[in-house]
C-alpha cells in the first residue's frame, strides 16, 4: 500500500478502450481488422512475414493518435485521491498513461515502444512523429527490431508481478474483459478470500468460486460511475 490507502488493483481488457474507438482484438470470425489474428499477432506470423506485422501495428499506432482516453480511464485516475491504484491490462494502447494513471502494467506489450529482435530488455519509445517501422528498422545500436508486443506463442513476462498484485489487493475490479485470455483470465484467482471483486462487462462472462463478487452489467464508462458510487458510499460507512 502506499500512505496508507487501500491497495485497489484493477485488470483491464478491451472494452475500457474500445468507448475511445480503439477496435477490439478479434471478432467472432478470429479477424482482426480484416486480418487473421494468427498473421499478425503470433511469432509464427512474424517470423513468416515480418513485413505485414510492421505495416498492421503501424496502422494500429496511427489509429491510436487518432483516439482519447475516455470517462472510465479518468475514473480510475480519480479513485487514486482515496486508494493505491494499480492497473493490470492487457491493452497495448497508452490510454491508462494518457489519462494520468500512475502506476500501470502491461501484460501484452506497448504499442509504442519495439525491441531488438535478440534483446527482449532493449525497448525504445517511439513518438508520434516517428511511428512507422519496418523489418528494416533498426534501433540506437544498430539492432534489427520488432514491435514491443507479446505474440501468442510467446510467454507472458509480467504476469508473475501481476500475480502479485492480486495476490496482494484489498479490492480488486475487472473492467471490459471476457474473461477467457490466459492468463490474464487468471488473475481473479489469485485474489485473497474475502476480498471485495467487482466485475464490469456488458457482457460478463459466468464466473464461479468468488464468494465476493459482485458484478456490474454496462459498458466501461457506465460501470465505473457505479463502481464509484458504490464504493463512495463504503468510504462513509467506515
Amino acid at each position: 500500500m502506499s500512505d496508507n490507502k487501500p491497495l485497489l488493483v484493477v485488470s483491464t481488457g478491451a472494452g475500457i478502450s474500445a468507448e475511445s474507438g480503439i477496435s477490439t482484438f478479434r471478432d467472432a470470425n478470429g479477424l482482426w481488422e480484416n486480418y487473421p489474428v494468427m498473421d499478425v499477432a503470433s511469432a509464427d506470423g512474424f517470423r513468416r512475414n515480418p513485413g505485414l506485422i510492421h505495416r498492421f501495428y503501424n496502422e494500429r499506432r496511427r489509429q491510436l493518435l487518432e483516439v482519447r482516453p475516455n470517462a472510465a480511464h479518468a475514473a480510475l485516475v480519480e479513485l487514486e485521491k482515496y486508494y493505491d491504484v494499480k492497473i493490470i491490462t492487457q491493452n497495448v494502447d497508452d490510454l491508462h498513461e494518457r489519462a494520468g494513471s500512475a502506476s500501470v502494467l502491461h501484460l501484452h506489450g506497448e504499442l509504442m515502444k519495439i525491441r531488438a529482435v535478440d534483446d527482449p530488455d532493449d525497448i525504445e519509445i517511439l513518438t508520434p512523429e516517428n511511428i512507422e517501422t519496418s523489418p528494416e528498422t533498426r534501433g540506437k545500436n544498430g539492432k534489427i527490431m520488432r514491435p514491443h508486443i507479446v505474440f501468442f506463442q510467446e510467454n507472458v513476462p509480467n504476469i508473475e508481478p501481476a500475480i502479485e498484485l492480486a495476490e496482494k489487493a484489498d479490492i480488486f475490479v475487472v473492467i471490459g474483459t471476457s474473461l477467457q485470455v490466459y492468463p490474464a483470465a487468471s488473475l481473479i484467482r489469485f485474489v485473497r478470500p474475502g476480498v471485495p471483486v467487482y466485475y464490469i462487462d456488458p457482457r460478463p462472462a459466468a464466473v464461479s468460486g468468488i464468494p465476493n463478487l459482485t458484478v456490474i452489467a454496462d459498458t466501461a464508462t457506465n460501470g465505473m460511475k457505479k463502481l464509484a458510487r458504490i464504493l463512495e458510499t463504503q468510504r462513509q460507512n467506515n
